[in-house]
């Protein structure tokens, strides 16, 4: 109660960052793609997972939050971030980490001993990554979007389903579009500010970072239509048996047009998680995606 009182219930929501918890829907990816999502033993049990990851996932934005107070505290948007602000302190922070860990455990011997087992490996993962490895170039961004392959081969992992080589390199190119656009928000921003993070150092510029993106939006756009085509993916035939999945690549092709078009055309300084809550674009071609998808395969 004390802490509540101190720094305001509104400072500890931002502290443990829900809004980044869409990145964990991933782990519904693979029971939506095979056609499982209709079973409900497994969807209460992809929940449950969900919260688990979500769980670790704040207590790892906590912890990067400590190491890096001081930094943030000379950046323009981070400084208002609660331990940088000064509404919560170091050791409050220590004390919610460790409750958010408990509930993720607590979660996880709920379902299996593989879950368990993946989740501790995406927190060593980003624990290493907030000691130090986020400072090594394309490193960085590496383990970043590995993340994002962890939750779909979790959410595997629950849903007994076995995921496709080309998902989990689908998933693995989509995350690292996502990491390389964030990058480029950050360099943007020290554009502006002349302020310079210890993530960059001069290690990425903007016509990297630029080429990077066009690069990879290519890729995943021909990677989703060969995933999509059946008679190119037996595995996607042998679980949907549907010949007419190529057609929702209308809505990727556009949704990655519509992003490229946000962060090169109209310069808006939107981190990806931004794009998913800000642009109603972006939101119908997802909606519209996933609608298709989810006619063609379940109905």
């Amino acid at each position: 109660m004390a802490f509540i009182k101190q720094s305001g219930l509104p400072y500890w929501i931002k502290l443990i960052r829900p809004h980044q918890w869409i990145k964990n829907l991933f782990l519904f990816l693979p029971a939506f793609f095979a056609g499982s999502l209709n079973n409900y033993t497994f969807l209460t049990d992809l929940i449950i997972g969900f919260f688990a990851f979500s769980c670790a996932a704040s207590a790892i934005y906590i912890f990067n939050d400590i190491r890096d107070i001081e930094s943030d505290r000379s950046h323009p948007a981070k400084k208002f971030r609660p331990l940088a602000f000064g509404k919560i302190s170091i050791t409050v922070a220590y004390f919610m980490i460790g409750i958010l860990l408990s509930l993720a455990i607590a979660l996880s011997f709920l379902l299996n001993t593989a879950f368990l087992i993946i989740l501790s490996i995406y927190l060593i993962l980003n624990l290493f990554y907030s000691l130090g490895l986020k400072r090594v170039a394309i490193l960085d961004i590496i383990i970043v979007s590995s993340g994002f392959v962890i939750r779909t081969l979790a959410g595997g992992i629950i849903a007994e389903v076995p995921v496709s080589r080309w998902l989990i390199l689908m998933i693995f190119l989509l995350a690292l579009f996502l990491a390389m656009a964030k990058r480029l928000d950050d360099l943007l921003i020290e554009k502006e500010t002349g302020i310079i993070s210890k993530k960059n150092m001069g290690k990425y510029n903007i016509t990297y970072i630029t080429s990077g993106i066009t690069m990879l939006a290519g890729i995943i756009i021909v990677c989703y239509i060969m995933y999509s085509i059946t008679e190119v993916s037996e595995e996607v035939m042998s679980n949907i048996h549907n010949e007419n999945l190529y057609l929702t690549s209308i809505f990727v092709i556009a949704g990655i047009l519509r992003y490229l078009q946000i962060i090169l055309v109209e310069n808006k300084r939107w981190s990806p998680t931004r794009v998913l809550y800000k642009d109603p674009f972006i939101i119908i071609t997802i909606l519209l995606w996933a609608l298709s998808y989810t006619l063609i395969i379940y109905f």
